[in-house]
């Protein structure tokens, strides 16, 4: 297993069971994307090598001869790098090139299949182990909310989740955890509509389910029209979640209760109505579809399939 995105390949690994395995992490320093990961990637030995993010890694891997390979893309690497004018020919490479290639949502599955017809959906495991149901707590006044994606207005809409929040804003107990690239933009919005935002600190991906245990609604994206991790680890965490799945994807999520958030009108209403019921509804989803038993046992097969080519 080359890289992770979202912990993806770490939840994998953890339900893995009978496979010998290797993960090859890296960080963002420059060496550790590059000549750390190349090494790493060159002494690395295995019947079967998995990469994380269609990137240099990808590229990487490919270039050393590392046969069959997966390649598993999770989001940005489709939708920003194919626009980028210097990652765009790594990305095709590593596209056409890998022995199959896996997308970890519905909305990049079209990008994939515009270069690999044979590209396929795997969805994404949540760690049951870490994120587990908890009673609620008991409410003594307004609803606890948690913005729980980074800031980020073009991709995670947050800018539109703050506007509908003002507008109940006597209703609700809003906290915000201090990371995304529109942070400032998003706290200044807030203050000019009277909404008043608890800053919480970025914490580690196993502390975060303080933050949903803690809280009565989750918000996530209201853009990407896919569930993401958020969205999943905190259903998992018994908490109701209010996001955008799009109805353009239907065939993927049709057992999913909340359909086609995308209006500040809609982000209220989800929020106001969400309750014991509608989690219950999300929650029968997410153990259907991405239980980590179940993803596994669909990689093991396809592991089998290119195993059987190679």
């Amino acid at each position: 297993m080359i890289n992770d995105c979202a912990y993806v390949g770490e939840t994998i690994l953890k339900f893995l069971e009978g496979v010998e395995w290797l993960h090859i992490k890296r960080s963002r320093s420059i060496w550790d994307k590059t000549f750390g990961v190349a090494y790493g990637i060159l002494r690395a030995k295995g019947d079967v090598y998995h990469v994380n993010y269609l990137l240099q890694d990808c590229y990487i891997a490919l270039k050393l001869g590392k046969r069959p390979l997966i390649g598993h893309a999770h989001g940005s690497d489709l939708r920003s790098g194919l626009k980028h004018p210097l990652l765009k020919r790594i990305v095709q490479y590593d596209l056409k090139r890998c022995d199959r290639v896996l997308v970890s949502t519905p909305d990049i599955l079209g990008i994939a299949k515009m270069f690999r017809e044979d590209a396929e959906y795997l969805p994404n495991p949540v760690d049951t182990r870490l994120f587990y149901p908890k009673p609620m707590l008991e409410r003594d006044g307004r609803l606890r909310v948690l913005i729980a994606s980074s800031s980020d207005w073009k991709v995670k809409g947050t800018d539109m989740a703050i506007r509908a929040l003002s507008e109940i804003k006597d209703e609700v107990e809003v906290s915000i955890i201090r990371y995304g690239k529109d942070f400032d933009k998003t706290v200044e919005l807030a203050r000019s509509l009277g909404l008043n935002l608890h800053v919480l600190e970025k914490v580690s991906h196993e502390e975060i389910r303080e933050y949903y245990w803690s809280n009565d609604i989750i918000i996530d994206q209201f853009k990407l029209g896919s569930l993401g991790m958020i969205s999943l680890e905190a259903i998992a965490c018994g908490r109701p979640v209010a996001t955008l799945v799009s109805s353009k994807y239907i065939d993927y999520y049709r057992e999913f209760p909340l359909w086609d958030v995308d209006t500040e009108e809609k982000i209220v209403k989800a929020i106001l109505t969400a309750d014991e019921r509608l989690w219950q509804q999300e929650y029968a989803y997410l153990m259907k579809h991405h239980s980590p038993e179940t993803t596994v046992k669909k990689l093991l097969d396809i592991y089998g399939c290119v195993l059987r080519l190679k």
